[in-house]
C-alpha cells in the first residue's frame, strides 16, 4: 500500500515547521506505523553525514532518529550550503553537484531536479507508511512560485494533507496566516486542512476571539497553539544564532565562559549546543574583539568558507586578539574550518574556495592545509591520543570537509580513527587543539572533563554530576516534543486525513 502524507508548511522561514516534523515523526512511531520524514530541497547550514557517507539536512537526520529509523539521502535530496552572497554548494543525493548562483539554480536547475525528487518521494511511498513531508520558507512567495518544489508542488505530488504553522512569537500571526493563504491559488489554498499557531507564551484565553474569526474567515480549523518550548533538538538554520539560548549568557554570569567566533558563513555551529548542558557554564557568539573579552575556552566553529572567513578575522582585529589570548594560556579549540585556521598555511590551488588565493593561518598549530575539489563527509570513530584529559577514550562524530591537512611529524594528532587515519592536532602543553571531528562535544563525557579541567585551573570544584549520553538526551527531548505536541494539537482530524484506521490493512 502506498504510503499517506501529512505536510507542514509554514507562513515564514523559523517558524518550527522542522520541529513540528520531528514530533509527528516520534508520534507516529509510537503508534507502531513506519514513518519516514521528507523534505524536497533543504537550504541548511548545518547538515547530518549518512551512514553511506551522504549529506543532508541536518532536520531531516534529527527526523529520521525521532521516527526510529536509518538517514538517508532519498529523505532529502537536494541540499544547499550558502558559501557566498548569491552562491551555494548544491548537494544532490548526498554527493557535491556544483556551486553555483542563485539565479542560474532557480532557472537551470529546479526543472532538472523534479525528477530526482519525484524518484525519492516514489521510493519513500513503497517503503514507509507514513512520509512527513517539511515545506521551505513559506509556500506564498508570489516571485519565486513558478519555481518552488519545496512546497505546494511536493503537497500535490504526495498528496499530501497540509498544515499550516504561524510563529506568534514574532507577532502579526493572524496577518500572516490570512495573507499566507489569500496569496495562494485556489488548488493549493484547498491542500491547506488546518492551522497550528506555535510559540505561544501567555493566557491561551486571550487567543480564543482571534481564532474563533480565522476558522469563520478561512473555513479551516486551527487544530491547536503551541505554547514556546526550549527543546534540546538541534537547529539547522542560521536564524537560530539569534536565539533566546544565545541569549542567556552575559558577562560574570557563569563561572565558565566559552566563547565561539561568528564567522561571516559560520556552518555546524550546532556542535557547541553541548556546553548549554554544562553546569556554570555560559556560551556566546563573538564577532568582535571588543565582545571577546578574556574567555575560558574559544571555539573556532566550523565555516562554508575558511579563507574568506580567515580573512575577516584578520580585518577585524580578532587574530591578534586570539593570538594574545594564546598567551595568556586560554584554552582554543579548532573544529574544521576553524582547525584549519589555525594552522600555518592554506593553499587552494584550484580555486576550491572561490577564487584560488592562499593565505598564512594563525600558526597556533603546525599543521598546513591543501584545499581539494573532492569533498571528504563520512560518519567517524576514533580514541583520544594520550595525554589528554582523563587519557583514551572513544569518541565519535562525523567529517565534513573540502580539504588535506598536513602535521609536522612531531606533533600529536587529535584522534586516532579506526579506519587507519589520525585526525587533528594538539599543542605541546595542551592548550590549542584541532580536529576535523564535527559532533565532538556531543561526546558528553570528553565535554564534561573539558570543562571541569578548566574548572580546576580556576580553583573551582568539580562537576561530579552523572554525564547522560547524547543519544539518551536526544531520546528524551524527542519523547518531550511529541507529548508536547499530543497535549496541545488536535490530533485526531490528522488520523483522518491519513486515513491510519486503513493503514496496513
Amino acid at each position: 500500500m502506498k504510503a499517506r502524507s501529512i505536510m507542514i508548511q509554514g507562513t515564514a522561514s523559523d517558524v518550527g515547521k522542522s520541529l513540528i516534523c520531528t514530533a509527528l515523526c516520534r508520534v507516529f512511531s509510537n503508534k507502531g506505523y513506519r514513518v519516514v520524514p521528507f523534505k524536497s530541497q533543504n537550504m541548511a547550514l548545518n547538515s547530518y553525514v549518512t551512514l553511506d557517507g551522504g549529506e543532508i539536512g541536518r532536520a531531516q537526520g534529527v527526523q529520521a532518529e525521532a521516527a526510529r529509523i536509518v538517514a538517508t539521502t532519498d529523505m532529502n535530496p537536494i541540499l544547499l550550503k550558502p558559501k557566498q552572497d548569491m552562491v551555494s554548494e548544491v548537494i544532490v543525493h548526498g554527493k557535491h553537484f556544483q556551486d553555483m548562483k542563485a539565479l542560474s539554480y532557480r532557472n537551470q536547475f529546479v526543472e532538472k531536479a523534479m525528477p530526482i525528487v519525484r524518484k525519492s518521494v516514489e521510493k519513500l511511498q513503497q517503503e514507509y507508511d507514513i512520509i512527513v513531508l517539511e515545506g521551505a520558507g513559506s509556500p506564498a512567495e508570489i516571485n519565486l512560485k513558478d519555481r518552488d518544489i519545496a512546497n505546494m508542488r511536493m503537497a500535490k505530488l504526495a498528496d499530501a494533507a497540509v498544515i499550516l504553522v504561524a510563529d506568534i512569537d514574532r507577532g502579526g500571526v493572524f496577518a500572516s496566516i490570512i495573507g499566507t493563504l489569500a496569496l495562494l491559488d485556489d488548488d493549493e489554498r484547498d491542500c491547506v486542512k488546518g492551522i497550528i499557531i506555535n510559540k505561544f507564551r501567555g493566557m491561551r484565553e486571550l487567543l480564543d476571539d482571534g481564532i474563533e474569526w480565522v476558522e469563520k474567515e478561512t473555513g479551516i480549523p486551527v487544530l491547536g497553539v503551541l505554547p514556546y518550548l526550549d527543546v534540546n533538538i538541534e537547529a539547522e538554520d542560521s536564524l537560530a544564532l539569534s536565539s533566546l539560548r544565545f541569549k542567556k549568557s552575559k558577562s560574570g554570569e557563569f563561572p565558565i565562559d566559552v566563547a565561539v567566533l561568528k564567522f561571516p558563513h559560520i556552518s555546524n555551529f550546532t556542535d557547541v549546543d553541548p556546553f548549554f548542558d554544562e553546569p556554570g557554564v555560559g556560551v556566546r557568539l563573538v564577532a568582535s574583539v571588543y565582545e571577546l573579552g578574556n574567555p575560558d575556552l574559544l571555539i573556532l566553529p566550523g565555516t562554508k568558507n575558511t579563507i574568506e572567513d580567515l580573512n575577516w578575522l584578520k580585518q577585524v582585529g580578532l587574530d591578534r586578539a586570539i593570538k594574545e589570548l594564546r598567551e595568556q594560556g586560554t584554552m582554543i579549540f579548532g573544529i574544521c574550518g576553524g582547525f584549519q585556521m589555525l594552522g600555518t598555511k592554506l593553499f587552494d590551488p584550484d580555486g576550491v574556495e572561490g577564487n584560488g588565493e592562499n593565505a598564512e593561518g594563525l600558526s597556533l598549530l603546525p599543521a598546513e592545509t591543501v584545499f581539494q575539489a573532492e569533498k571528504k563527509t563520512v560518519q567517524m570513530e576514533g580514541v583520544l591520543s594520550s595525554g589528554i584529559l582523563a587519557g583514551e577514550m572513544n569518541l565519535s562524530g562525523f567529517e565534513i570537509h573540502l580539504g588535506k591537512t598536513t602535521l609536522e611529524s612531531q606533533v600529536r594528532p587529535f584522534l586516532q580513527l579506526k579506519d587507519g587515519r589520525q585526525d587533528g592536532a594538539i599543542a605541546t602543553d595542551n592548550k590549542v587543539f584541532g580536529t576535523y571531528l564535527h559532533g565532538i562535544f556531543h561526546n558528553r563525557l570528553f565535554t564534561r572533563l573539558l570543562v571541569n579541567q578548566i574548572r580546576r585551573s580556576k580553583g573551582l570544584d568539580e562537576v561530579r554530576e552523572t554525564v547522560q549520553s547524547d543519544s539518551e538526551l536526544r531520546e528524551e527531548a524527542y519523547n518531550l516534543l511529541a507529548s508536547h505536541l499530543e497535549e496541545n494539537i488536535d490530533m485526531e482530524p490528522i488520523y483522518q486525513w491519513l486515513q491510519l484506521e486503513t493503514l496496513g490493512s
